[in-house]
């Protein structure tokens, strides 16, 4: 197999050139955060039902313990950060930009830590796929990039699929996030084994790591971790520093030239996409038998009094961790959860970090960007942009108009709300908040019409029953109205015998 950069890189169109603005934090190593005073661990941290709670109110729990298990076949389940006492199992508000209440477990931590009983170590050589499958899903490990697809259920697609490769996802391409980087050339040996879980996991050949250009250090750390096991079916390749060269289909299609079917998924070409943090917990997982109850975040941004990547417990709000960084220099213009291209604005400091928190980001006013919004000059900037060669500002103009069902004739569902179009628009119109409006009105239709069947098929059922209760009603007093006369008929009849008999 090709070795590092020899490895062909194949020309996808669209993409932007954002200011990465990475040095703020890059250099700067992992460090712990302390302990805070109280954990809000939401149930509701991953794609799929959200964790059933298993503990209640004044349980002590040690750390790692389970504390909501999974619901149904895409879902996740949630373990205890830390030592201490669940003071509470209820709403309170989450890490989302609509700032909505969520299904919460409040915990108040001892200060000793202690584990409990941790899950045996798996041998990656010996284990079956499916036994390390099941072991990433009962560790509650989800994509750590964002996406927070629970990480299981992507590894069982060896059932269903042809797979032949592995792609890791170690661009990180949005700016300001160095948190991927950070793990990469600190832990690197780990991050590499867990790669190679995943491979045997999924039953793959060929497994990429791809790094964007501007991580020569995370590059030469994996770079010498794959020679150093001699491992042949392991490239780290470089991949152009362009955003959204994260994007699952586009990685792939760099890294392949194969091309995703709209709406279709990456294993249907044979290829699944797990991100590079995810590949350490799952080494955590296997090898350790520990759960997935903290990650590396970046906190980064001008109104920052000081930026670096931590190492903080899931749960921990989000107050505590700037409140460690001591604070902002200044009141931010923008508080956003994650990068500053999708990441979503944090409507309350008292939400707490989850498992697909990567970034918490202050920006100063000289890192917003400035101007009003004007009409659409239909300059075509956004449609070179866009990475999925859609038309942003038709799709946009029919949105407009509430003509959703156009919007999703010309793509709106393909659309990947990564921010080009927004970036590149001279006359700063709000593009993304008009496909996410779109897309948003569009779930919500059709959970209304998933409602309404549901209900009639309900009344259906009801109706049927009904039917079928007064049908048995009515036999029954059939029956028992026969049953009547016949005896009736027999009463007279003895009677009949009885009289002659007296005659």
């Amino acid at each position: 197999m090709p070795k590092g950069n020899i490895m062909k890189i194949f020309r996808i169109s669209g993409g932007i050139h954002p200011k990465g603005n990475k040095e703020l934090s890059a250099e700067k190593a992992i460090e712990p955060v302390p302990m805070p005073s109280v954990l809000r661990i939401p149930l509701q941290q991953h794609i799929g039902a959200p964790a059933v709670p298993i503990v209640a109110k004044g349980d002590v729990v040690k750390k790692g313990q389970l504390l909501a298990i999974a619901r149904g076949a895409v879902s996740a389940p949630v373990h205890a950060p830390t030592s201490g006492r669940i003071v509470a199992i209820g709403r309170f508000v989450a890490p989302h930009a609509s700032g909505l209440p969520g299904a919460t477990i409040t915990m108040r931590p001892d200060r000793r830590d202690e584990w409990g009983e941790r899950l045996p170590a798996l041998d990656p050589a010996t284990a079956e796929p499916s036994a390390l499958a099941e072991r990433v899903g009962s560790c509650g490990i989800v994509g750590m990039g964002g996406a927070t697809f629970p990480s299981a259920v992507k590894l069982n697609l060896r059932s269903r699929h042809a797979l032949h490769t592995l792609v890791i996802n170690a661009a990180e391409c949005e700016p300001y996030l160095t948190c991927d980087d950070r793990l990469m050339r600190e832990r690197t040996d780990d991050v590499f084994d867990g790669i190679r879980i995943m491979a045997k996991a999924l039953g793959v050949a060929k497994v990429l790591i791809a790094i964007e250009g501007n991580k020569p250090e995370a590059l030469a750390a994996l770079t010498g971790a794959a020679r150093a096991t001699g491992d042949k079916s392991v490239a780290v390749v470089k991949v152009p520093t362009r955003y959204p060269m994260g994007s699952e289909k586009h990685l792939v299609q760099t890294l392949t030239g194969l091309e995703t079917p709209a709406r279709a998924l990456t294993a249907d070409i044979g290829i699944v996409v797990h991100n590079v943090a995810t590949a350490y917990a799952v080494y955590k997982a296997v090898r350790l038998g520990e759960p997935l109850i903290s990650r590396i975040v970046t906190v980064s941004g001008k109104a920052m009094v000081r930026t670096g990547n931590f190492e903080v417990l899931i749960g921990t709000p989000i107050h505590h961790l700037i409140s460690h960084c001591g604070g902002h220099v200044e009141e931010p213009a923008r508080l956003l959860l994650g990068g500053p291209m999708m990441g979503q604005p944090i409507s309350s400091t008292r939400a707490s970090i989850v498992k697909g928190s990567n970034g918490v980001l202050a920006l100063a006013e000289s890192e917003v960007p400035s101007g009003k919004t004007m009409p659409c000059i239909r300059c075509t900037a956004c449609v070179v942009a866009c990475p999925c060669g859609l038309a942003p500002f038709d799709m946009a103009q029919r949105i407009r108009n509430d003509e959703l069902d156009g919007a999703v004739k010309i793509g709106l569902l393909d659309c990947l709300s990564c921010g080009s179009c927004a970036w590149v628009c001279p006359s700063h119109v709000p593009l993304v908040q008009y496909f996410n409006y779109a897309k948003g009105k569009l779930t919500a239709e059709q959970r209304a019409k998933h409602k309404q069947e549901e209900t009639k098929r309900l009344s259906q059922f009801r109706d049927m029953r009904m039917d079928k209760l007064k049908k048995a009603k009515q036999e029954a007093m059939a029956k028992m109205m026969a049953e009547r006369e016949a005896k009736k008929k027999a009463e007279l009849a003895e009677a009949a015998d009885e009289a002659k008999v007296t005659e």
